[in-house]
């Protein structure tokens, strides 16, 4: 079984609802995993926009995901499941899909990692957490969604 990513929120490519964006609630979708490597021990998403218009802008940050778990649930508080790193707001926790104009892709990469911990505090910011990563990386599974205002 490959490790996999999806939400019953919106298909792959598809489009994300309005109540996971700016225009709606602004709470986050519920992402489902399966398929997690061997020697998963904890899980980090992040979540970003590659088309914003100043460059890839982050809007969401979870790491020390534990290993054992399958989903994040829509709305859950990302500090409940694990630890909420800085987004491009420079805010902790979910940031939904806001572009100025036209569509806009939403990646959600869940990257399963063989350690427990990456030993960072709330708050860190992308740089660091993908520094810490890199070297505990066991896999990644990927989610796009689009949004258009």
């Amino acid at each position: 079984m490959s490790f996999a990513l999806s939400s019953p929120a919106f298909s792959a490519s598809g489009e994300i609802p309005t109540e996971h964006t700016c225009d709606g609630q602004d709470i986050a979708p519920h992402l489902i995993w399966s398929g997690a490597p061997k020697g998963t021990r904890s899980f980090v998403l992040i979540m970003d926009d590659p088309d914003a218009p100043h460059g890839t802008f982050t809007h969401w940050i979870v790491f020390d995901i534990p290993g054992d778990r399958t989903d994040l649930p829509s709305g859950a508080r990302s500090d409940a499941i694990g630890i909420s790193g800085r987004n491009g707001g420079h805010a902790l926790g979910y940031m939904g899909p806001c572009p100025p104009s036209g569509t806009h892709r939403y990646f959600f990469r869940l990257s399963a990692l063989d350690v427990a911990s990456l030993g960072l505090a709330a708050g860190a910011s992308r740089d660091r957490v993908e520094a810490a990563m890199a070297a505990h990386m066991v896999g990644t599974a990927e989610l796009m969604g689009r949004y258009r205002r």
